[in-house]
């Protein structure tokens, strides 16, 4: 998709920054954070991810993505956008992902306009997972350098292609009691063909919506999971 008048990454960045996430649903509930009883309540460790946009020399906006390391323990060989858990060294939930970012494939935190938060999402092992949305405005001054212990491949695709049907599959799954449909979209670049789904992809789907400001061509079908109340309750989704 071409730039239109007004879609320049300088207005993009005044946009953005006008976007108010809402609150999230898995903050807990603050009227027992001093009581004896809060010891024993499950709290869900955070994590952010960069989605990180950029115009490519055609004017299409893309979001750069990774594929995981194949020796790594969870979610190994898959795709995901840049980020990790919280460190008590972040000083918010942009330093996180700004933070592992750098780590994984070599992005100067400097070359990043970081712009807004998104709705808060929940990953299968139970972490709260906040996407950051950064604009990278000069893609040349890129040079990536991937940490191979974590990461084995990074490309970008096209962010729209998360509003359409066209490279969509999705399946219907059930978790804490609640339904809701998981997303697939396969991406081919030479020879090598990436599956986007999962978190990552119902990240993406919402990301584009908030860029593009419009919904998707099919049934997102997003939930908000119920987190457990007790701390020796949580049972990852399967």
């Amino acid at each position: 998709m071409e730039k239109e008048p007004g879609t320049s990454i300088e207005a993009l960045i005044r946009r953005l920054r006008l976007h108010q996430a809402p609150p999230s649903p898995y903050s807990g509930d603050p009227s027992t954070a001093a009581t004896p009883a809060a010891a024993n309540l499950f709290q869900p460790r955070r994590a952010a991810v960069l989605v990180c946009l950029f115009h490519d020399a055609a004017g299409e906006l893309r979001v750069l993505l990774t594929k995981r390391a194949s020796s790594l323990s969870t979610h190994s060989g898959e795709v995901a956008l840049p980020g990790g858990k919280a460190e008590e060294g972040d000083a918010d939930d942009a330093a996180t992902a700004l933070r592992e970012a750098k780590e994984e494939i070599g992005l100067d935190p400097a070359l990043v306009t970081v712009v807004s938060s998104l709705e808060h999402f929940l990953s299968k092992h139970l972490l709260v997972v906040v996407p950051v949305v950064g604009i990278l405005s000069d893609i040349q001054a890129f040079k990536p350098v991937l940490n191979v212990d974590e990461v084995d491949d990074i490309f970008d695709v096209p962010l729209e292609m998360f509003l359409k049907d066209e490279r969509r599959r999705s399946e219907e799954r059930e978790w804490m009691g609640q339904a809701f449909t998981l997303h697939h979209f396969d991406y081919e670049k030479g020879d090598k063909t990436y599956v986007i789904w999962g978190l990552t992809a119902g990240i993406l789907i919402h990301a584009a919506s908030v860029v593009y400001q419009r919904p998707p061509d099919f049934a997102e079908r997003r939930v908000q999971f119920n987190l457990p109340k007790c701390s020796k309750e949580p049972s990852p989704m399967p």
